[in-house]
């Protein structure tokens, strides 16, 4: 008997929770209800399957990529691959680095093939895929850790501005991390290319060798891991605050290059509780925002 997911709204009435094995979304829609009705509708029937079509090419979406061609097939590994195509030839990547936002951009495209909505968003883990109609806004929570509580900031994103994806990555995340920061926060055109993004963001933010930096095989911790024997950070000790900087700055220098690039619209990297942000404007002078940054009100 073929697996179903879980589709259900939520208590609210307005989020739909689509789960199925490792995937997990909150999707929100703003408009007319029955256009309401009809994206969350359109988003169940796409849901329904997506795991199987990616478990079918699994082998390969765990291989490195390879920047000029890919055997993939299906649509959402496909994507994947567009998306980490572009770091391939510097270093080791694989499709799974895009994995979240490009299922979240996947669901989200199926929704509004079938409504017009004023604003949506599916949040695949907090790797989210946005849609803004004419004068809509969106508002981000920055935390200093993933797996911690508590809102430092907030991030509005308006509807003129470039950015339609927003992904987090960290040693603290659901994935391992090779670098050792607490989370990079990247912005971006897609869901799919800040979540590859922030995977080779966060790697880049690191102190290679440092002896209070624990790591382990990956293969060691998660036998099926697409990152084999290559060594994951475990636990960072006390750090100073010159060796916060450098490991921030060679994460930043690497969020300039892709900002360069066209590849990404800005970045928020932390570690330790220091907080840096790439954008746009005085990049060197690290104080730019490449969308408005507000104080966060703690309940």
């Amino acid at each position: 008997m073929r697996r179903l997911p879980q589709i259900a709204l939520l208590s609210d009435g307005r989020r739909l929770h689509l789960q199925d094995g490792p995937i997990d979304l909150i999707v929100e829609a703003r408009g007319h209800a029955e256009e309401v009705r009809a994206a969350y509708d359109a988003a169940a029937r796409r849901f329904t399957g997506l795991l199987d079509e990616l478990c079918a090419e699994l082998t390969e979406l765990r291989a490195a990529a390879e920047s000029e061609r890919t055997l993939l097939n299906g649509v959402v590994a496909r994507r994947m691959h567009s998306a980490v195509a572009p770091f391939a030839a510097d270093g080791f990547i694989t499709p799974m680095a895009a994995v979240a936002g490009s299922v979240a951009e996947e669901v989200l495209c199926a929704m509004l093939d079938a409504a017009a909505l004023d604003q949506a968003y599916v949040n695949n883990g907090g790797d989210i895929a946005l849609h803004l109609g004419r004068g809509e806004h969106f508002s981000v929570g920055l935390m200093d850790r993933p797996d911690r509580a508590g809102v430092m900031r907030t991030m509005r994103v308006d509807s003129d501005d470039p950015v339609r994806g927003i992904a987090t990555s960290g040693r603290h995340g659901r994935s391992f991390s090779l670098g050792i920061a607490d989370a990079v926060t990247v912005l971006a055109a897609t869901a799919s290319q800040a979540d590859a993004a922030a995977t080779v963001i966060a790697n880049a933010v690191d102190l290679p060798g440092h002896p209070a930096v624990i790591r382990k095989p990956a293969n060691e911790l998660q036998p099926d891991s697409d990152l084999g024997a290559r060594l994951v950070t475990r636990d960072v000790g006390e750090l100073s605050q010159t060796e916060i900087a450098a490991a921030q700055e060679s994460g930043a220098e690497c969020a300039r290059q892709l900002f360069d690039r066209g590849l990404i619209e800005g970045a928020v990297l932390q570690l330790c509780g220091d907080m840096l942000v790439i954008g746009a404007k005085d990049i060197e002078r690290r104080r730019s925002r490449p969308l408005e940054l507000e104080n966060a009100v703690h309940a």
